[in-house]
Order: structure tokens, then C-alpha cells, then sequence
């Protein structure tokens, strides 16, 4: 038994006569005829009842059409589906994301993609950047969203924003006279260092003759900007995160070297389900 066989059952029952049956499927009488004679034959039961007038459905013919409409229906409904994946018009796409990129996405591109392919669906894996390239390069996620400094082998990119580096503090107990701050500034104050820039930061200030004062050091930009909102010291994260998170007085601060970038990333070598592809090309898109 094969699809073709059932397809060409259920026209013989829609028909109920071989000539036309024949008719609508191109074929001659006599090759259809050996092919229902050949499917009663496997299922060991009569199908039809062969009348001068016709053939109607014997009661297992009735119960076998039911059955052989489902499989095509399935069929049908399984190759849809297939085709939709191969051109990237249907799937799932795991997305890892870091906390910082909560005001960047989802944002007007991914709302108005969701509209056009609404059989597309996210899974979202929040993390941390390093951690997030590592789900990457093991394939637990498709795509990222992180944030520079990392290990760039391998990834292809887009850049989403570049981020000045900011001052997060509270003023009842710290003032700056200037609006755009520069390292010099941050000599002798007490500084809340987030460890992910402690190795940029410590490079540039040694580079300046600047021995900075951690007085906190923590590992989540979060955390650092909670400690400067009661005054605990001057927190230096990136300026995005600062804006979503504190209520307290922002600076940013005059120093390329600190800038970070929040970019969306993917395996070079590595072949990209077309879903994922299609996200890509429409983000990049966006962003053009």
C-alpha cells in the first residue's frame, strides 16, 4: 500500500465510477482497476461493490476511506509544514539574550516579523554574555544577543548599538561639575567596579597614571548600579543598562576605549537552519 494508492481510492469512492475516476487522475481505466483490485488484495476485504451503474463503498470501503483521508490529510498537512521550514516560514528560533538588551529587543523589526510569519516562534535563554557564547558554539541556542568584550572565532555579527560607558551615581553624596566625565574625573573616588570591564578599565587607568579605588567590585551590572542608587559609590556599566535601571543621576563618560557594542551573533561555519537565516537578513535589514 502507498499514497499514491489511497489517493487514487478516494477519487474512485468520490467518483463512484472507474471511467471518471480515470479521467480526473490522467491515467487509463485498467491500471486504475489493477490498482484497487491490488489494494483489496493487501487488505484481504472488499472495497467496492462493482454494479452496471457504478461501484459504491462496501461498509470496511466506508471505514477504509476514512482512515485513507486522514493519512493524505496528514500527508498533505506534514509536507506544508516541511516546506514552510525548508523556506524559513516556520520554526523555532532560540535566541540567547543578555539582561542588558531588555530596552533594545524585541523591537519594531521582530514585532513586524512575528505579524508576517506568525508560525515563527522564539525560545528565549537569558544569560550572560560568556555564557551565551558558549551555548552558541555548542548549539543550545541558534542565535545571540551579547554584549563586547568576547571571544569573536568563529561568530559572524551584526552591531545593534554601540554603548558609551556611564557614571551611575547618587548625589546626595557625590558631584561632578562637567556633563560628559573623562578618567581623570574618577581619581580618589570610590568606584563600583562590574568585573566583566575590570581588565579595560584597569588597562586605562594605568595607561593615565590613575590608580582607581574599588570600593566594591560585583558581577552583574544590576547589582553595581543598586549599590551606587544608596550611595555606596560611583558605578561605571554601560549606559543602556544605566538608563533602564536607575533612578539616580547618569553621566557618560568621554572614552572610546570603553565603548562596548550590543551585537546579535551566529556560527560562521556552521549551517544555519532558514528560519534563523530569514530572522538574520531582517534584523539586518532593520538595521541598514
Amino acid at each position: 500500500m502507498n499514497l499514491k494508492q489511497l489517493r487514487y481510492f478516494l477519487i474512485v469512492a468520490q467518483e463512484q465510477q472507474l471511467t471518471s475516476a480515470a479521467k480526473l487522475l490522467y491515467i487509463a481505466q485498467p491500471p486504475l482497476s489493477y490498482q484497487m483490485k491490488q489494494l483489496e488484495k493487501e487488505l484481504g476485504t472488499k472495497l467496492f461493490i462493482r454494479e452496471s451503474h457504478g461501484i459504491t463503498l462496501t461498509e470496511a470501503g466506508k471505514i477504509f476511506q476514512r482512515y485513507a483521508q486522514q493519512v493524505i490529510n496528514l500527508t498533505n498537512e506534514t509536507t506544508d509544514e516541511l516546506n514552510k521550514e525548508q523556506n524559513g516560514t516556520r520554526g523555532i528560533i532560540r535566541m540567547g539574550l543578555i539582561s542588558s538588551a531588555g530596552s533594545i529587543v524585541p523591537n519594531k523589526a521582530m514585532i513586524n516579523f512575528t505579524k508576517f510569519y506568525p508560525d515563527i516562534s522564539f525560545r528565549i535563554y537569558e544569560d550572560n554574555t560568556i555564557n551565551l557564547i558558549d551555548k552558541l558554539q555548542n548549539g543550545m541556542v541558534d542565535i545571540a544577543i551579547v554584549r563586547t568584550p568576547f571571544n569573536m572565532q568563529d561568530l559572524a555579527k551584526i552591531d545593534i548599538i554601540t554603548d558609551k560607558m556611564a557614571a551611575v551615581y547618587n548625589p546626595r553624596y557625590y558631584s561632578f561639575n562637567s556633563n560628559e566625565l573623562k578618567l581623570a574625573d574618577f581619581a580618589q573616588q570610590p568606584l563600583i567596579l562590574y568585573r566583566r570591564f575590570e581588565t579595560i578599565f584597569n588597562n586605562s587607568f594605568a595607561q593615565q597614571g590613575i590608580h582607581p579605588y574599588y570600593a566594591v567590585k560585583c558581577d552583574d551590572a544590576r547589582t553595581s548600579i543598586l549599590w551606587a542608587d544608596r550611595g555606596m559609590g560611583i558605578a561605571l556599566v554601560p549606559s543602556s543598562i544605566a538608563k533602564e535601571y536607575t533612578q539616580q543621576q547618569i553621566k557618560t563618560i568621554d572614552y572610546s576605549q570603553w565603548q562596548s557594542k550590543i551585537q546579535l551573533v551566529w556560527r560562521k561555519n556552521y549551517r544555519i537552519k532558514p528560519v534563523t537565516q530569514r530572522f538574520i537578513d531582517t534584523f539586518t535589514n532593520h538595521l541598514a
